[in-house]
């Protein structure tokens, strides 16, 4: 059965899902506000800013119109930074006519609050429009996907139906394969902290660190998520699956992460502001550095990690000195 997909945001990850959904032979129409990337979706089927020279299918349209788009979905794609998609939710709000279901792939958490994305739609949404909610999310960098490399993710939501209904729309039997989760908290949250992480990664990798700094990293970032998500009601097989453990290790070690990017340069000297002008795409960790930090601090969570990349990022302080603070932590058990 082929689906009508709309898709709110044509960066590089929502380009990437449109080709995916292409190639099952369902039906896509995506949304930007951005009239240059509009009209090359349409004339050219390349979408260069976000995936250098890639195709895209020739049937994969774009739109500026959000009516247009929220109409003509059965389902809404949201592939917006979390920093905006509260303001694009109430702007659907305005125009949408019908129940769809809402399927999320931005990973990050708003500061202040600790809302994760399924709790802003449905604050934002009028209930009876909201037909479900599922996230996409697990180790998937969109340069890869678009090309058609073998890459595996979970479908996630409170409903287990909708979870499969999502499983099955996007995946094939060549190259992308969805796995389902009930533990929407779980996987929210990893995919979101894992990008504090990944930020850490970045740092020692321009500090010249080698394998051993990394895997230490890793794991004990790992460790840091897990405590979080448990705090906050998600469930640990979640943390080793492929929306925790998964992620993080694709993040934390690959140069198409951003997060990963944008802390090589904070440790070369880079301050936020030069960091996020130098990327041609959202830095999701460092806002998600904030809402960590304060849920930290509300639930006296142990995550020195996570509190050395705010203090480097939001404090100045300097990455050699956080590094030397971590080493001089007293002496525990594993």
């Amino acid at each position: 059965m082929s689906y009508k997909i709309a898709i709110v945001g044509s960066g590089s990850w929502g380009s990437a899902l449109a080709q995916i959904l292409s190639d099952n032979k369902h039906e896509v129409l995506m949304y930007d506000i951005d009239d240059k990337i509009v009209t090359e979706i349409n004339k050219d089927h390349t979408n260069k800013s976000k995936l250098g020279s890639s195709k895209l299918n020739e049937d994969i349209k774009a739109t500026k119109d959000l009516t247009k788009a929220i109409d003509y979905g059965e389902i809404i794609l949201l592939a917006v930074p979390t920093a905006v998609v509260r303001l694009v939710l109430s702007e659907i709000n305005k125009v949408i006519k019908e129940p769809k279901l809402f399927v999320n792939v931005a990973k990050g958490i708003e500061p202040e609050t600790f809302k994760r994305v399924s709790e802003i739609v449905y604050e934002e949404i009028a209930e009876a429009m909201i037909k479900g909610y599922v996230v996409l999310t697990g180790p998937s960098h969109a340069e890869e996907v678009v090309i058609g490399m073998l890459t595996l993710v979970t479908a996630a939501s409170n409903n287990l139906d909708d979870a499969k209904l999502v499983q099955k729309i996007f995946s094939n039997k060549t190259y992308f394969r969805v796995y389902t989760s009930t533990d929407l908290i779980g996987a929210e949250l990893c995919g979101s902290l894992k990008n504090v992480i990944a930020l850490a990664s970045g740092m020692a990798y321009g500090l010249k660190f080698g394998d051993n700094t990394l895997a230490a990293l890793i794991t004990r970032g790992l460790l840091e998520i897990k405590r979080i998500v448990l705090v906050l009601g998600g469930k640990i097989e979640t943390v080793y699956g492929l929306s925790g453990m998964g992620d993080l290790i694709v993040t934390c070690t690959s140069h198409h992460s951003r997060n990963f990017q944008a802390g090589i340069k904070i440790a070369q000297g880079k301050n936020l502001k030069q960091t996020l002008s130098e990327m041609t795409m959202v830095v999701e960790g460092a806002r998600t550095a904030v809402a960590a930090h304060q849920i930290i601090k509300e639930y006296k969570i142990s995550a020195p990690i996570m509190e050395g990349v705010y203090d480097i990022v939001y404090k100045q302080k300097d990455v050699k000195k956080a590094i030397s603070k971590l080493m001089s932590r007293s002496l525990k058990p594993e």
